[in-house]
């Protein structure tokens, strides 16, 4: 049983590729052999559901097809059912068939018959089963957290729910299921996973959606160690089941400062080389203006090094100044060294020891490109993080068939924002800080490292986790520093509070984005391949064509009205 794939006549002889999610197999109906079934195959067309009942038999030498799992036999049909018919289709259904995504989504229960997509979600299936199989062997227990409860600030914009018998109130959909698993872990449960359904809104990129899943796992009485030795373990058979990739020892692990310093990203590449370079010192009495001015007004001087790059066209560097652009630069500053000559128009401002320091510290030779970036300390690593990937993919940097594994430790805990000026949590306010750094947590809360990790593959972030804090004194002074006071940390927060006055074991935990992980096991490109109902970059479904408007009634009955805003 299955799906037309294809339907070919030669001259009497109907074959028919018959597809399901295991593949094709060609069915032959013979007007000599098949008897009715034969007649009955001159009306099948493209995507008819059929039930077929015939011999198994070899193929000849001549017809087998060496590039169908199935093409040493066929199927020669002697019955035939024709269980539904189909209208022609939008667009074919081949893995190598062009189709704009919004078709595919439109018609997303076609793209779903694609063999791609049919793999890539079975490819999730099996994610999630070695994954529940790998914590039931470590003593995990599954629970499920709810799905409607607070709005809790320090995040993404929440999705809410109005509540019918509350009126006026209302429910959150869950950003991720962290304030109950720590309950879970006061409750005694000790470790704790799960495969958690979470919903943020914000605005989508590829690796975004409104709604998303997460592995999520919480342990007690565990050290950050434990929690990353137990997640190295299921990242090594999920490679080695489901890609064919074996990892050896330990997953190397980077402080955030180290990895920014010399990657420009927090969830570093490290496929390829192409570091950035500090400059500072350099140039900090340059006659160059825009690198002085850079410096002295508290930011720095970087730069990229691109082997071999002095053979880039002057259009080619401005398309990536462009790029650079994108990410808050004013522009890119850049040498040739071509010919035993620095070619550039800055050139003329360096005096000889600054030529010869940069030289040093590049280590510039004959062929090479140098890229600068001079500005606020985040803008130039923003710009030359992106750079130095961009120019990677550009011209094949990345040795191909590579998976580089890496944990980012020792995040600061907070960060500043000169707008609103008060502190934000880096990961979220229940992050403990790292014990040598908490009595500098009210005088110098920037200096403060988090107790958390992220892991990271090939520059993109899997997943992150933390120790937490199970202090009540500890959470009300990291509160106290992210500007919630103690009445609003007992409106919001009382709850999580009594919970860690009675009791709280030391824990800690991570989340693994199971769409971001399947979407490289896959190779896919974005993780709307391997979600089976994704919604677009606008946070709609054009299959259903959610969200909708709803009539008066329901909003009656909920106390609401809807207003036009500009």
């Amino acid at each position: 049983m299955g799906w037309v794939h294809s339907r070919r006549d030669h001259g009497g002889v109907i074959f028919v590729d018959l597809r399901d999610h295991t593949g094709l197999l060609q069915v032959v109906f013979n007007p000599e052999l098949s008897g009715d079934a034969h007649q009955l195959a001159g009306d099948i067309r493209n995507e008819f559901v059929l039930s077929v009942t015939g011999t198994l038999r070899a193929r000849t030498d001549e017809t087998i097809n060496p590039g169908l799992p199935t093409g040493r036999v066929e199927l020669m049909a002697s019955e035939l059912e024709i269980l539904n018919t189909s209208l022609p289709t939008p667009f074919a259904l081949d893995d190598d068939a062009h189709i704009t995504e919004n078709v595919r989504l439109k018609h997303r229960y076609l793209d779903l018959r694609r063999p791609v997509m049919q793999r890539n979600l079975r490819v999730r299936h099996q994610a999630c089963r070695i994954a529940r199989n790998h914590f039931d062997e470590a003593g995990f227990i599954e629970v499920e957290t709810p799905m409607l409860t607070r709005s809790t600030p320090e995040g993404a914009r929440d999705y809410l729910v109005p509540s019918r018998v509350n009126p006026g109130s209302f429910f959150a959909l869950p950003q991720s299921p962290q304030l109950f698993k720590q309950l879970l872990m006061v409750g005694g449960v000790d470790r704790y996973y799960q495969i958690a359904r979470c919903f943020r809104d914000e605005d989508l990129r590829a690796d975004r959606q409104p709604e998303f899943t997460q592995i999520d796992i919480e342990m007690s009485f565990v050290t950050s160690d434990d929690v990353m030795a137990i997640v190295e373990d299921l990242l090594r058979k999920l490679f080695g089941e489901l890609a064919d990739v074996q990892f050896d020892g330990a997953f190397p692990r980077m402080t955030y400062d180290e990895a920014v310093s010399r990657f420009g990203s927090d969830r570093p590449d490290t496929r390829f080389a192409l570091e950035i370079v500090e400059l500072s010192e350099v140039f900090k009495e340059s006659g160059f203006k825009v690198f002085r001015a850079a410096i002295e007004g508290g930011g720095a001087v970087r730069a990229l090094n691109l082997k071999g790059g002095s053979d880039m066209s002057r259009k080619e560097i401005d398309d990536l100044g462009n790029y650079a652009c994108e990410f808050g630069a004013k522009g890119l500053a850049w040498i040739k060294v071509a010919g035993g000559e620095w070619q550039s128009p800055i050139v003329k401002f360096f005096s000889d020891d600054e030529r010869e320091a940069l030289a040093a510290a590049m280590g510039a030779e004959d062929g090479d490109l140098l890229l600068f970036g001079a500005d606020t300390s985040k803008v130039v690593y923003d710009v030359l993080g992106a750079l130095r990937c961009r120019i990677a993919a550009q011209r094949e940097l990345i040795p191909a068939g590579a998976w580089k594994f890496l944990w980012v430790t020792d995040f600061p805990l907070v960060e500043y924002d000169a707008g609103e000026d008060r502190h934000y949590a880096l990961h979220h306010p229940f992050t403990a800080p790292r014990p040598a750094d908490g009595e500098r947590l009210e005088t110098d809360p920037l200096s403060v490292r988090a107790d958390a990790y992220d892991i990271v593959l090939n520059g993109v972030e899997l997943g992150g986790g933390s120790v937490r804090i199970h202090s009540p004194a500890m959470q009300q002074r990291v509160l106290k520093v992210l500007g919630i006071e103690e009445a609003e940390a007992r409106e919001k927060f009382g709850f999580l509070l009594d919970a860690l006055a009675h009791g709280a074991p030391p824990h800690a935990g991570l989340a693994l984005g199971l769409d971001r992980l399947v979407t490289l096991l896959v190779g896919g490109e974005s993780i709307r391949d391997v979600i089976a109902f994704p919604k677009t970059q606008r946070a709609a479904c054009l299959l259903t064509e959610a969200p909708s408007s709803v009539d008066r009634d329901q909003l009656r009955g909920l106390g609401l009205r809807t207003v036009q805003t500009s």
